[in-house]
């Protein structure tokens, strides 16, 4: 059983050496080695309240159940053991004590092995002696003896009480039955149990104490080696106290004067910095008023170089100043206060520079103000100037547009040339609008380029530097000498002098602000001025823009290629935007105007001066920009198709009533009919002006020479001739509509070819006009006018192809379309009178027979219908075209010829009736080749007879 707390062990006085030191030789006693320095601090002693008694002394488990303090015996075994306060509770473990397993002692076991090796070698070779042995063996027998009394279940390694086995082993509970009346005998038997387990205990506490007291000898020699131990440490610090005592005359005699000289070349290099420092916060000191006066100048880029700068200085020189503690966060709240002004600003030059009279010739306003802004909101990285501008932009043109129109109803009532000058003034203020724009843009363009221009240069220059730089690393063998006294180099105090020169080479002297006063001269040297900063990102370049204004770019633009390329395209598309702008602002006006029809009842004249304003209009602004805005362009567009689609329906409507009203009679040539087919002669199509006068005293002509030939028209085929001409001369006028006229152009001729064919061919005439028949010279006289429109057909096609980009030449086959349909036409009226007179000989010849008189009835008839044919057609249609129909007319009276006489079966035998056919047939060829132009025509009569039989 462990002893109290305040109990010791150990015996107390001088005693105590007999146990723990040898004795040693007062002669061989040197002196007293003084205690080496405690390293652990002592704890403090703790009192016991209660003196130390006897009876705190407990030894065995008789002693604890023997205790006389208690005042009663306990019949219970748990209380008589551990006394009245044992509670049967769960002990938790200790959160202090870490978790013991077997691995905690493996390498106590690994190292313990190898001397248990020894120790068992060393048994073998120094056996103990006989009578120890004996000694030893009949103590070890007596001792096994007694341990044999003792149970074997207390002996195993997983005895434990919680099993119920063991439990109901070690304490039987049928001695502590209590019932039947038998509590005395029971109570004896309890007792008898714990004398018994007393006495075990006692066997086990003997051979513990046994043991220890076989190694008492061990423990004896540990103490001896530890005052050895004490005596050679006290001779280790005697040779170390001689050996700083010899280290201390050689520091004083050789190193410390030296050092003395170090210190002094710090010390003065320290206070040359400390000096330095505290101009530098002087300087940081006047940062807030010089950005003041800086931002009442409106120099807001100096303004925002300095707090850079200032922000700088206070993160790497000025660090850990207890009083700028503050001052950067003033500076930042300062750098946003200034962000908002000069979007401030921004907003208030754009509405200056927008707004300001158009009259004024100034292309940019302030352009300074200008480039110190851009390069301010560049910095500051506010790209979102760009967004302002552009509102202040849509503004102005509104502006400009309420400027001219005063009231939309007063606008509403005024004529075209009143409304055209109003838009024509709009256009004008719109052109200068843009121009100015352009200007300003071009100088913020210019900005954003020579920022780009700078950080490309840099960067070459830094790859540059770069590979000196390692160029000059590999050459230099550097050898620093690690000397340290006081937490320093001593090289540093050497190479001192050497690196500051080269900071002043590499970098640039700062100018923190404009108050900055430079080094003294007298106290610090020129190198030693500089600082270390960064300030080298100061440096700037000079570049021009194109107004000539100089500008200086600073190398601290935090913005990227990327970025400042984004924005320059921002800017271009900025001044797409503005042309849109106005583009839409003059298409709103326009579309206010033509709400009530105003624009589609403008005739052609009027339209062609509108069209072309807008045109002009158009073009200025596509070079001024270098785009070209579509939205005036679609409403020209659509304006252009309306007007096309009004100018077709009034002209296809006048042509329809003008065939409705047409006899189909030659019409005589008005003579500026006759100018208008000269102005076209040689293949440009273009109206001729009116002459006054000179037309009236001129008479009209029979007919219309075109090119050397004669065409008989009626009075239709001449104006439309002249509407043709108008629809070419409107595609001259307004471009844009090529195709659409070029389409109705197709319609309108299409249209005149059916409806002339249906009054004709058809004899819609009959009805509508109320003619009596249709006439051979009817029908002569139609295909002489569409012949003239044939003619004229490739010119159309020719001036068309002109005006029509390559992608639309397709659209020329409605010509070919158009020129065959003519010629079928034209082909149709041939046959038609071809069949008039096959008819004529189909009633007369069946009719014929073979007698006198000579010539007959029969052949008298016909050629008198042959010559009213040629009377009809010959001062219509050209020679050429005459012989050709006659020709087939004479085709066809042989063949009926031929077949009478097959009929009547007259054969060319040369009895009477051949000779009375022959003489009717020479009448017949006399009279045909008597006619004007027929003279030459070979009639090739000897197809009429059929062979001798």
């Amino acid at each position: 059983m462990a002893s109290s707390h305040s109990s010791s062990p150990v015996p107390q006085g001088s005693s105590s050496d007999v146990f723990f030191k040898k004795e040693v030789d007062p002669s061989k006693h040197i002196q007293p080695v003084p205690s080496l320095p405690d390293v652990c601090p002592k704890e403090p002693t703790v009192t016991d309240q209660h003196r130390w008694t006897v009876y705190h002394s407990k030894v065995n488990l008789p002693a604890a159940l023997n205790d006389p303090r208690l005042a009663k015996r306990e019949s219970d075994f748990f209380t008589k053991t551990w006394g009245l306060d044992f509670v049967d509770t769960e002990v938790i473990p200790s959160f202090y004590l870490p978790q013991i397993s077997k691995e905690h002692f493996t390498v106590y076991q690994q190292e313990i092995s190898q001397r248990e090796k020894i120790h068992e070698r060393c048994k073998n070779i120094c056996p103990p002696k006989d009578t120890f042995e004996r000694t030893l063996l009949h103590t070890h027998d007596k001792s096994r003896t007694d341990l044999e009394q003792v149970p074997k279940i207390f002996m195993k390694p997983d005895f434990a009480l919680d099993d119920s086995l063991t439990f109901n082993s070690v304490l039987p509970w049928s001695h502590f039955n209590t019932a039947g009346g038998k509590g005395n005998r029971d109570a004896a038997s309890s007792k008898l149990l714990q004398e018994k387990l007393s006495h075990y205990l006692d066997i086990v506490e003997v051979n513990i104490a046994h043991q220890i007291s076989l190694r008492s000898e061990a423990f004896f020699h540990a103490m001896t080696s530890q005052h050895e131990l004490q005596d050679y440490l006290k001779k280790t610090s005697q040779a170390v106290k001689m050996l700083r005592d010899k280290i201390a005359q050689i520091d004083k005699v050789m190193c410390e004067g030296s050092l003395h000289i170090l210190r002094l070349a710090l010390t003065r290099n320290n206070c040359v910095k400390v000096y330095n420092k505290l101009k530098l916060m002087a300087t940081v000191h006047q940062t807030q008023p010089t950005v003041q006066v800086l931002l009442s100048t409106s120099e807001f880029v100096g303004a925002l170089d300095l707090i850079a700068t200032t922000q700088e200085v206070l993160q790497q020189e000025l660090q850990g100043i207890h009083s700028f503690r503050h001052l950067g966060s003033q500076l930042c709240e300062l750098e946003k206060l200034i962000d908002k002004m000069m979007i401030a600003e921004f907003s208030t030059y754009s509405h200056s520079d927008l707004n300001r009279p158009l009259e004024d010739d100034c292309q940019v306003l302030e352009e300074e103000r200008l480039v110190s802004l851009v390069f301010g909101l560049l910095k500051q990285r506010k790209l979102n100037f760009l967004e302002i501008y552009g509102e202040k932009m849509i503004i102005t043109a509104k502006n400009i547009i309420k400027q001219v129109i005063v009231l939309a109803d007063q606008m509403r009532m005024l004529n075209f040339p009143q409304w055209f000058e109003l838009l024509k003034d709009i256009f004008s203020k719109f052109t200068i609008f843009l121009q100015r724009v352009k200007a300003t843009l071009n100088i913020i363009h210019s900005v954003v380029l020579s920022v780009l221009d700078k950080n490309q240069r840099t960067r070459e220059l830094e790859e540059i530097s770069q590979q000196k730089n390692a160029a000059k690393d590999n050459s230099l063998d550097t050898e620093v000498a690690y000397l340290i006294h006081e937490g320093m180099f001593i090289s540093d105090a050497f190479s001192e002098g050497e690196i500051t020169p080269v900071a002043v080479d590499t970098n640039s002297q700062r100018n923190a602000s404009p108050n900055s006063e430079p080094c003294s001269s007298d106290s610090v040297s020129e190198p030693e001025c500089t600082t270390d900063s960064s300030s080298s990102k100061e440096q700037t370049a000079s570049s021009a823009i194109p107004g000539g204004v100089d500008i200086l770019v600073s190398e601290d633009m935090r913005l990227t290629d990327s970025e400042l390329g984004k924005l320059a395209n921002n800017i271009q598309e900025l001044l797409y935007s503005a042309s849109d702008i106005c583009h839409d602002r003059a298409v709103k006006f326009l579309m206010s105007r033509a709400k009530d029809g105003f624009l589609e009842k403008l005739n052609s004249m009027e339209f062609i001066t509108l069209s072309r304003l807008m045109e002009t209009f158009i073009l200025d602004t596509e070079q001024i920009c270098g785009r070209k805005s579509m939205s005036l362009l679609g409403a020209l567009q659509s304006q252009a198709n309306k007007f096309v689609n009004r100018f077709h329906e009034e002209r296809k409507t006048k042509l329809s009533l003008l065939l409705d009203n047409e006899r189909w009679k030659q019409a005589d040539v008005p003579a500026e009919f006759q100018d208008l087919v000269d102005s076209i002669s040689d293949g440009k199509i273009a109206l001729p002006e009116k002459k006054s006068g000179a037309t009236e005293e001129r008479k009209p002509a029979e007919v219309l020479i075109v090119e050397g030939q004669q065409y008989a028209v009626v009075g239709t085929v001449l104006l439309l001739i002249r509407i043709i001409l108008e629809y070419c001369q409107c595609v001259d006028n307004i471009p844009s509509v090529t195709t659409d006229m070029l389409t109705r152009l197709s319609d309108l001729l299409k249209y005149f070819n059916s409806r002339s064919c249906q009054l004709v061919l058809g004899a819609g005439a009959l009805q509508v006009v109320g003619l009596k028949t249709i006439t051979t010279k009817n029908l002569a006289l139609s295909s002489r006018c569409l012949q003239l429109i044939v003619h004229y057909i490739p010119v159309i096609r020719a001036h068309f192809e002109a005006r029509l980009p390559p992608k639309q030449y397709s659209m020329l086959r409605h010509f070919d379309h158009i020129t065959k349909d003519y010629h079928d036409h034209i082909a149709e009226i041939s046959a038609k009178l071809v069949a008039i007179m096959d008819s004529l000989f189909d009633k007369l010849l069946s009719k014929y027979e073979v007698k006198a008189p000579v010539p007959s009835a029969c052949f008298r008839n016909i050629c008198k219908q042959m010559t009213k044919m040629h009377e009809a057609i010959f001062d219509l249609l050209p020679e050429e075209q005459t012989q050709m129909l006659f020709l087939r007319i004479n085709a066809s009276y042989k063949l009926h010829l031929k077949k009478q006489l097959s009929h009547l079966n007259v054969i060319n035998d040369g009895g009477p009736q051949n000779g009375l056919v022959t003489a009717d047939v020479a009448f017949y060829t006399g009279n045909l080749q008597a006619l004007k132009g027929l003279k030459d025509l070979d009639l090739n009569m000897a197809e009429i007879w059929e062979q001798k039989r």
